[in-house]
């Protein structure tokens, strides 16, 4: 199984970027891991949150190839344990998913199409993080959640 971490727009902070590699580069030895950034809309500044959600849904949209499993990283999405996330994603390899796709939204979230489209909605808090926090945060779960398929000593109970 194959996953692909969907973002829009790139990491403006240093120590972020590193963390990101730092997990990016464990994650490699587990299962064939990408990260993709969708670049910032251009003259994003001048377009409504609506014409914004619909272009970023286009591109996000425009990645999928046939089979995947489309889960988002969404705010109104299930929340679930680092264990039970480990279950799930051990589910899809089990199952033989070919592709996971996670995407991380920008500012104002999905589009409708976008979320039509998904097979899943996730929660990582309650709380509210930056996006790019975000980021440090979901590779570092998804990490942590292969050393516990593993059994491997990395996750304590």
């Amino acid at each position: 199984m194959k996953v692909l971490l969907l973002v829009i727009g790139k990491t403006d902070e240093s120590y972020l970027e590193q963390g990101i590699q730092k997990y990016v580069g464990r994650l490699v030895h587990y299962l064939p891991f990408e990260m993709k950034v969708i670049p910032d809309l251009k003259k994003r500044k001048s377009l409504s949150e609506a014409q914004q959600k619909t272009m970023e849904g286009e591109l996000i949209l425009a990645q999928l190839q046939a089979g995947d499993e489309l889960i988002l990283l969404d705010e109104n999405g299930r929340q679930s344990s680092s264990r039970a996330f480990s279950e799930i994603l051990e589910k899809h390899m089990i199952n033989g998913s070919k592709r996971l796709v996670f995407v991380i939204g920008g500012p104002y979230g999905f589009s409708e199409e976008v979320y039509k489209k998904a097979n899943a909605k996730l929660s990582l808090s309650a709380m509210t993080f930056s996006h790019q926090m975000v980021r440090l945060i979901f590779v570092e779960q998804l990490y942590r959640a292969l050393s516990i398929i593993r059994g491997e000593p990395y996750h304590h109970d």
